[in-house]
């Protein structure tokens, strides 16, 4: 893939709908990858994860941005970040298609919406990784994002 050839677009939650196929593959590479949360991801729908962002947006600020191919038109990546009533900034969902890693989309997503938490006055940044998903610190870990707890949660027993 050329990196030319992709476009970014940016926006608030109007554009959520946009991401539901790649938000889907992120969930499944969650699911797939979970060691102990499998049943949780297989819940997780494209609805119950907008409604929540939704509640974020209304009590705060959403940002969306979006990687489009622009030959295909087809978004091939996206970055949900937000910003709290307290100023902290979370990115809540980064995701690029497979066959458009590596060629800087991910950083350029990740760029942005740093930048616009900054403009925004943002004191703190975070971002949480699913427990399956430690391949993704290294990512992070070049934005300045590093390990500061690690939560456990009880599984309820059936």
């Amino acid at each position: 893939m050329d990196k030319q050839k992709i476009k970014y677009i940016h926006g608030d939650e109007a554009l959520l709908d946009q991401i539901k196929p790649l938000w889907e593959s992120l969930n499944e590479h969650h699911r797939q990858n979970s060691p102990n949360f499998k049943e949780h991801y297989c819940q997780m729908t494209f609805q119950k994860r907008k409604y929540v962002l939704l509640k974020k947006a209304a009590l705060g600020k959403l940002r969306v941005d979006l990687a489009v191919d622009e030959a295909s038109g087809q978004s091939v990546g996206y970055c949900i970040s937000s910003l709290d009533s307290e100023k902290t900034g979370e990115i809540e969902s980064i995701f690029v298609d497979a066959a458009y890693r590596r060629i800087g989309i991910g950083d350029s997503l990740m760029k942005n919406a740093l930048s616009w938490m900054e403009r925004e006055g943002a004191l703190a940044k975070t971002v949480e990784v699913a427990a399956g998903n430690e391949e993704a610190f290294g990512f992070y870990v070049r934005f300045g994002f590093l390990p500061r707890k690690t939560l456990l949660k009880q599984i309820k027993k059936a």
